[in-house]
């Protein structure tokens, strides 16, 4: 078989347009500060002016079975992989309709089986900013529209093509997210979310691979990805509780299948379906301590791990600064 060859050389270029369009993004959405509580970049919940959300989270998943293209296989050279993340997160409410969010996390990998070692460091620094347009009373409930835009970019000196136990993808990436919410007066809320990403290159530590052909180069480019969210949450207890059944997919938009017994890399096609389940308590009301408790089971995928993950956090709510009198 004749193998084609390809040179990819660093994209200075579609680097450059990523923090274009994050900027532009960025500022787009401070066109509009209108009047509102903020905990996660794809809910509707918004911090009030002045307002603080400090939270810490614990994340374990593990995976025994992946999928090798859309074929569903075990990998008796690792056995079960596992994956933990601690992160610090924080949400600032400035002005009304306004929320900043920032996140670093600390992951780690690991396997059951086989000789090679796991990843452990600091992955990406996620900055996020989230707006709500639109609070409209419609029916026995209040209608929203909010959106929000997310920049991560790598900090930790991390292997990116050394999966499965890479700790991220190791590449620049902008999220365009649009959110849709619905909450009735007795608590009831429906939520439905829509996220383009935008991805760049990531550098690896070798100057050939294959990718349907060969390829000359230390670069990758990791596929640009489409993301869907859509909750049903009920909040119970004057709004200290709240029970929440999720579901989320990721699809890239381009992208290779794993080879037949080899590994996978960062321009592969991965896609996913996964089902959860969110409990939110606040222990002393809107403002003060809170926990967060989660389960993710992935249903389908390609060319990533048929993960199960749990999680847990601790939150804490203040009033930084003075509030808007507006």
């Amino acid at each position: 078989m004749e193998l084609t060859k390809n040179y990819i050389k660093p994209n200075l270029s579609k680097m450059k347009n990523l923090i274009y369009a994050s900027g532009l993004a960025v500022l787009l959405q401070f066109i509009y500060i209108a009047p509102s509580q903020g905990q996660l970049p794809f809910d509707e919940i918004m911090m009030s002016n002045g307002e603080v959300c400090a939270a810490l989270m614990f994340e374990h998943g593990t995976w025994n079975r992946y999928w090798e293209g859309s074929f569903l296989r075990e990998n008796a050279n690792i056995g079960t992989l596992t994956r933990q993340l601690i992160m610090p997160y924080v949400a600032v409410g400035i002005g009304n309709h306004v929320n900043f969010m920032a996140s670093i996390p600390y992951v780690r990998t690991e396997a059951s089986g086989g000789t090679q070692a796991g990843q452990e460091g600091i992955q990406d620094l996620s900055l996020s900013l989230k707006v709500k347009w639109l609070e409209k009373r419609a029916g026995g409930g209040n209608f929203s529209f909010l959106t929000n835009t997310n920049f991560n970019t790598p900090v930790g000196p991390y292997l990116s093509d050394y999966m499965p136990f890479s700790i991220g993808a190791g590449a620049p990436e902008v999220g365009m997210r649009g959110i849709v919410s619905y909450r009735t007066d007795f608590g009831l809320v429906a939520r439905t979310s829509m996220a383009y990403l935008w991805r760049g290159q990531t550098q690896i530590e070798r100057d050939y691979y294959y990718e349907n052909g060969s390829v000359y180069s230390s670069f990758m480019n990791v596929p640009n990805a489409v993301n869907f969210h859509a909750a049903l949450a009920y909040w119970l207890l004057d709004d200290q509780l709240s029970i929440e059944a999720t579901f989320q997919s990721l699809n890239c938009l381009t992208g290779d299948d794993i080879r037949s017994y080899n590994r996978p890399q960062p321009t592969n096609k991965m896609d996913f379906a996964q089902v959860g389940t969110w409990i939110q308590y606040y222990i002393k009301g809107r403002q003060g301590l809170g926990t967060i408790a989660y389960v993710n089971h992935t249903v389908s995928g390609r060319n990533m791990g048929k993960f199960t993950t749990v999680g847990l956090g601790l939150t804490y709510q203040f009033q930084a600064f003075n509030k808007s009198s507006n």
